[in-house]
């Protein structure tokens, strides 16, 4: 049976009333929340963490939790990680027995074909649910309940931390934590901020993200050989360079209203952190409608190919969109 994450986030009691429960994506952050509130609602249950490796080496493993009654408590709280299909056949095995019990699967990505998933979506004894990329728009959902009340929480702020954790729900839960701590008094302070969240293990990115896109051929070159990319940040760094794009389509788009880009660019909502105007300016300059338009497609390709092939090398693909972007601006 299909559960909406959406609806769990309001109320995880409903994963409470399936035997087996499957948590499956490419949301790790999400995933990681389930738990969290999966623990604390039974915070006074016995709780057991596995792994389907070693349950797959001796499924007696599972068997005997299952079959074992807690000693502890009422019932047993089973959760077990990085599973796939093949755990599928000790699932079928074990469902029947399961009374107190409660498990919880938790998967990366199961395309369609997946057996395990088309088994949860289909059997009325399991839920499942999609852990699918966190947006712009739940993001800052996000941010807006968990800094609630505090003052000085503008857009300015809100795209800085977007900006910092590239819609990444681990990434942007750490840093609340970090101006939770620092700002005891409910009082946000930009240039604060900004000092205190980790934007410095993003900096050389961002350096090579706005060189390429300003055109700018010989020093792109350069820092393509200098940057680390790392494997995790590859959706941050397809993210990073798509708020750029889009950030100059809107610009590009007003045009026709102020000819003067410096003060257009000082009348977007939300308003442009203070560092980024200065280069938003020139790349400005370098870009119209028609090349937007095909950096737009550009990028979506990318991201296309990142998230329907595990096997591809992701960190090529962005080098490879970064070099055609930096094409793209230089040309006349």
């Amino acid at each position: 049976m299909i559960f909406k994450s959406y609806i769990l986030e309001q109320n995880i009691q409903s994963a409470d009333s399936k035997k087996i429960f499957l948590f499956y994506g490419e949301n790790e952050g999400l995933k990681k929340e389930f738990k969290k509130k999966l623990r604390v609602q039974n915070k006074n249950q016995e709780i057991l963490t596995l792994f389907q490796d070693e349950i797959i080496k001796n499924k007696n493993i599972l068997l005997n939790e299952v079959n074992n009654k807690s000693l502890f408590s009422e019932k047993k709280i089973i959760f077990i990680n990085q599973v796939n299909d093949k755990i599928l056949d000790i699932v079928n095995e074990i469902i029947e027995n399961i009374q107190d019990e409660k498990i919880f699967l938790f998967s990366d990505i199961l395309e369609k074909k997946s057996k395990l998933r088309n088994y949860f979506e289909k059997s009325k004894l399991c839920g499942i649910t999609a852990c699918y990329q966190d947006n712009e728009i739940t993001i800052r959902k996000i941010i807006m309940e968990k800094l609630n009340g505090y003052k000085g929480l503008t857009g300015q702020v809100t795209n800085l931390i977007i900006q910092n954790t590239g819609l990444d729900r681990n990434k942007v839960d750490n840093e609340i934590d970090k101006i939770i701590s620092c700002f005891k008094d409910k009082k946000i302070d930009l240039k604060k901020l900004d000092l205190l969240l980790n934007i410095r293990t993003n900096d050389d990115f961002n350096l090579l993200k706005d060189e390429a896109i300003n055109g700018n051929k010989i020093n792109t070159n350069k820092l393509l050989a200098d940057t680390v990319f790392e494997v995790e940040n590859n959706i941050y760094y397809l993210n990073s360079i798509n708020q750029r794009i889009n950030k100059l389509n809107e610009i590009e788009n007003m045009k026709k209203e102020n000819s003067n880009i410096e003060s257009l660019i000082s009348s977007l909502k939300p308003a442009v952190f203070w560092k980024d105007k200065p280069i938003l300016i020139e790349q400005s300059k370098k870009w119209n409608k028609e090349k937007i338009q095909t950096a737009l497609k550009k990028t979506y390709n990318t991201e296309l190919k990142i998230k329907s092939n595990s096997s591809i090398k992701k960190d090529l693909l962005i080098k490879n969109l970064i070099i055609e972007l930096c094409t793209t601006a230089s040309s006349a």
